[in-house]
């Protein structure tokens, strides 16, 4: 995979193949970057529904307030499936079980979950919870298996949207095919490494990981808009459809994908959110709020991926065109593309979802308002 790829996929942090975003761009050599630009990130979103994406979203929050901008059939309090945001939900419990002495993230995953990681090669026992985090297990991801694929991203998924999905058959998945290489030795994002740290939330606290996000971040911060709905196909109100075409080909007919079991992601992808909850929850994270200082130091200790992209603990760093540093996560699932930022001080924040998982540019959005940077046409 190339650089540019890589940084595609991560930006993205997608469950569906194939979800369109853009690399990041290079660090500019300049003076102090422009202001916030909250005219630039509406130009975004309608850049976005221009480009064939039904509605799209975004809140900000800096020094002067709070703003809300929509575009096409999107609402400002619209609530959307975030995908992949979920692994920072996820990481955050598993660090504050550690915090409390509870667990060891540089355990290996087979002391929690025993036999769970074995067959073609995958043994937990060299493997620690650390590296589940960070993407440098090795492990498979099942998001890449093709028959899975055919079945919950393509033409399969109008028979089997339905259907439910337990963490250890997803994970099986993953175990049917060889490593990507050997633990600690280089970096792949793999969906299989959040599902199986959902796994050891469960183990080590004996309770469901959706119930430890429920207990440690939804509640405690009062994110409303905010669940965990495990096999629960139904979006919550207020929403806008989402739509895919559940095809590489963008040429195809447009389906609303909505309705559909979240339990293909699990811990890996399955959360809904807004953007007031996803700004309310990385800026808590980033100001110290729901992490000890020591914790949050190793949330925020980085693997480089790219000279642009950083990711530590179910965290991403970005270093932007314009200079600015944001840290957050990007989530893709299907009909769905959002993205979570903050910069690192928890002061400036920015979240947007796009209902269309074909076309758009959610990226678009964190240069717009963090850098003023204009979508081209």
């Amino acid at each position: 995979m190339s650089a540019a790829r890589t940084a595609r996929t991560v930006l993205a942090a997608t469950l569906v193949a194939g979800l369109a975003a853009t690399a990041l761009a290079a660090p500019a050599v300049a003076a102090a970057p422009p202001k916030p630009s909250h005219a630039a990130t509406q130009q975004a979103l309608d850049a976005a529904v221009a480009a064939g994406v039904p509605g799209a979203v975004a809140q900000a929050r800096d020094g002067k307030g709070r703003w809300t901008g929509t575009a096409g059939e999107r609402k400002g309090n619209d609530r959307f499936r975030v995908g992949s945001i979920t692994k920072t939900f996820t990481a955050t419990v598993l660090l504050q079980l550690q915090a409390e002495g509870r667990i060891d993230l540089d355990d290996p995953v087979e002391k929690w979950l025993p036999g769970v990681v074995s067959g073609h090669g995958h043994d937990g026992r060299g493997i620690t919870v650390r590296q589940l985090l960070n993407h440098t297990s090795g492990i498979y991801s099942y998001t890449s298996d093709p028959a899975f694929q055919e079945r919950v991203f393509g033409a399969g998924f109008l028979q089997h949207r339905y259907d439910t999905w337990t963490p250890k058959q997803l994970v099986d998945v993953a175990m049917a095919h060889e490593p990507d290489f050997a633990p600690g030795t280089s970096w792949n994002y793999s969906n299989t490494n959040f599902v199986l740290a959902g796994m050891v939330i469960e183990k080590v606290t004996g309770r469901s990981y959706a119930k430890a996000v429920e207990n440690r971040i939804v509640k405690p911060l009062k994110l409303r808009a905010t669940s965990v709905p495990g096999t629960d196909s139904r979006m919550p109100r207020p929403h806008s459809g989402a739509y895919s075409k559940l095809a590489s080909d963008a040429s195809g007919p447009t389906y609303d994908v909505t309705a559909l079991n979240p339990s293909i992601a699990g811990a890996a992808g399955e959360m809904i959110s807004d953007s007031n909850d996803l700004q309310t929850f990385y800026r808590a994270l980033l100001k110290g709020r729901l992490l000890p200082a020591a914790e949050l130091k190793e949330m925020t200790d980085t693997v480089r991926v790219t000279p642009e992209l950083g990711y530590g603990l179910g965290l991403m760093q970005q270093k932007l065109s314009c200079g600015k540093e944001v840290w957050g996560h990007g989530g893709g699932i299907h009909g769905s593309s959002s993205q979570a930022v903050v910069t690192r001080d928890g002061e400036h924040s920015l979240a947007g979802n796009l209902n269309a998982d074909w076309t758009g540019d959610s990226q678009a959005l964190i240069e717009a308002e963090f850098c003023g940077t204009v979508p081209k046409k």
